[in-house]
């Protein structure tokens, strides 16, 4: 039986050390994610190209799936692919992981092309995307593995498919898929521009509610409207059975129908937080899908979290590297 079916974007990531002065000239939002077109990712890139810049793949689910396989589950990745350079490199490297992937890849061209996403890291660690989706935008129903869906134990969905209207639509269809199946969702709300901009898409791929919910805490207040994090806890355990809040050094939050229980946070000294939060959830839905408890997964998810960010992109550079955390 397959553990994870995973749903979301396939992008190359290309990091970046920049300071708050380029963001504010810029006009990005400090710590979001914002889409662009090609016309602007080149006229961002254009700007940077005397700096080092390093390349990996990524995207949200992708990132998560990836972290899932390593730490011992059986893994499938759906998503949207052109035949270009950076289509090939995701392709490649999830099955050299031994990730199953559902993909299409089309022949590349001026405008169908993969995606990819500049992540700029300002000194404090903190990362700012700006995401070109290219064909991603498309992930429509004809992409989905139906019967790998319903085999498996859990569904993962990324928040940021809410930002393109046929991604968020079949989100939702896979939603109601594995509802249908008995196979148990998960999602996270991915970054509070989704929740500023896209709240619409976020509610309908979130249906009557998901087995599991990750967020942070500026996202948990954003999608509430409160400055209160008890209050935005109490309204999110509403629509999911297990509510997992990230909150930085802090450690997490983890709540269920039984509890809720603090997971402590690790003191680390952060290079680039970008990815924190994918491996997060990785991290948690292997431990729990293994038979951990919801304050065991977190905290196993905290240490994988606090690995991350102390090197730069959004997974670690070796397989190995993850398995060792399990130690």
């Amino acid at each position: 039986m397959l553990d994870l079916y995973g749903l979301g974007n396939a992008l190359v990531d290309t990091d970046v050390e920049v300071d708050d002065v380029f963001l504010s000239d810029e006009g990005l939002a400090k710590g979001q994610m914002t889409l662009v077109d090609s016309s602007r990712m080149a006229n961002l890139v254009g700007k940077l190209e005397s700096r080092p810049m390093r390349k990996c793949s990524g995207g949200s689910a992708a990132n998560t799936v990836f972290a899932a396989q390593a730490f011992g589950l059986s893994t499938s990745y759906t998503c949207r692919l052109a035949d270009d350079e950076n289509g090939r490199h995701c392709s490649t490297e999830m099955q050299n992981a031994g990730i199953t992937t559902s993909s299409i890849s089309e022949t590349a061209s001026e405008n169908r092309r993969s995606g990819q996403c500049l992540v700029l890291i300002s000194p404090d660690a903190q990362r700012t995307m700006c995401t070109d989706l290219g064909v991603s935008s498309e992930l429509g129903k004809d992409i989905v593995d139906i019967e790998a869906l319903r085999g498996a134990r859990s569904l993962y969905i990324e928040g940021y498919l809410s930002s393109a209207e046929q991604s968020s639509q079949t989100a939702a269809y896979c939603h109601q898929i594995a509802k249908d199946a008995g196979t148990l969702v998960a999602l996270t709300l991915s970054d509070v521009s989704m929740i500023t901009f896209c709240k619409e898409g976020l509610t309908a791929m979130l249906g009557d509610g998901v087995h599991t919910l990750f967020c942070n805490a500026e996202e948990a207040l954003a999608w509430s409207k409160t400055d209160r994090l008890d209050v935005a806890i109490a309204e999110l355990s509403d629509i999911a059975q297990e509510l997992y809040v990230t909150l930085g050094a802090s450690g997490a939050q983890a709540v269920t129908r039984e509890g809720s229980w603090r997971a402590p946070g690790e003191v680390v000294a952060p290079l680039d937080t970008n990815g924190a939060g994918d491996i997060f959830a990785g991290a948690c839905l292997a431990a729990r899908l293994q038979g951990a408890s919801p304050i065991d997964a977190a905290t196993f998810a905290n240490r994988a979290a606090a690995k991350i960010i102390t090197q730069f992109g959004a997974r670690l550079p070796h397989v190995d590297d993850y398995k060792s955390l399990m130690a």
